[in-house]
């Protein structure tokens, strides 16, 4: 509920403030055209020539960035009038109380239609997970550990082998079992530098199977990865992960 919340908030500020960068457009206070003429006429019709046009302006494309994150089509007359009318002081059409009822009904149903899609997320991605990970343990190389982690050793180095309590230096591409990248510190071109107590679990006891100079394949089951959570935008809930992992240094060794 918490992103939907804060889209709520995006919204309102954005009727409290968008007439602001539309006044230099509309100089001589006429009604808005339809929407599908409005909004080339004003961005090309906008004059920017003081520091407050230039200010309306700039505050308009972050407002319009956030509703655009709402995914509703607009009713671009109406969201002026509404802005209007507030500004000027009128007696809104339709009154705070009703307000309030129609955002919470449309902030409820879009919570419950993303809880619908992220449950059965969740189902899909656990049982392609669980797939995965009983074809790849098939490997011949392939070993499993005690809590369900899988490795395969690409290259194996002959420095010592970290703590859980250690600072350790690696590169690294993650990626999803269809082969999606996520992650990536080659790409960054920078390797990553983090306590190895403080990072996933499957990390934690993978990199202290590790020598420095080695270089392991991984399969993380959710349990080891980050859950029925996920993370971001591309790891899901109960995603199986794959990461490939090279062990540059130990701090201090």
């Amino acid at each position: 509920m918490k992103q939907y919340h804060l889209a709520l908030g995006a919204a309102v500020l954005a009727a409290t403030m968008l007439t602001a960068c539309d006044k230099p457009a509309n100089p001589g206070g006429h009604a808005a055209t339809p929407a599908t003429q409005d909004t080339p006429t004003r961005a090309k019709g906008a004059a920017l020539n003081s520091e407050e046009d230039k200010l309306s302006y700039a505050i308009g494309m972050d407002i319009g960035n956030s509703l655009k994150g709402l995914n509703v089509a607009f009713n671009r007359e109406a969201l002026y009038a509404a802005i209007g009318d507030q500004l000027d002081g009128k007696d809104p059409a339709v009154k705070p109380d009703e307000a309030a009822k129609i955002k919470q009904a449309f902030f409820q149903k879009r919570a419950e239609e993303a809880n619908k899609k992220r449950a059965a997320s969740a189902g899909k991605n656990a049982e392609e997970g669980k797939k995965f990970r009983e074809e790849y343990a098939r490997g011949k190389n392939v070993k499993t550990t005690a809590s369900g982690l899988m490795y395969e050793v690409l290259k194996e180095g002959d420095g010592p082998r970290p703590k859980a309590t250690d600072k350790v230096t690696v590169n690294y591409r993650g990626t999803l079992i269809d082969g999606t990248e996520f992650d990536s510190s080659y790409k960054r071109g920078q390797p990553a530098t983090f306590p190895l107590n403080g990072v996933i679990k499957g990390w934690t006891e993978g990199v202290q199977l590790m020598r420095v100079g080695s270089k392991y394949k991984f399969v993380l089951p959710p349990e080891l990865a980050y859950g029925a959570n996920g993370a971001g935008r591309l790891i899901g809930p109960n995603a199986t992960l794959v990461f490939e992992v090279e062990l540059l240094s130990i701090e201090g060794k």
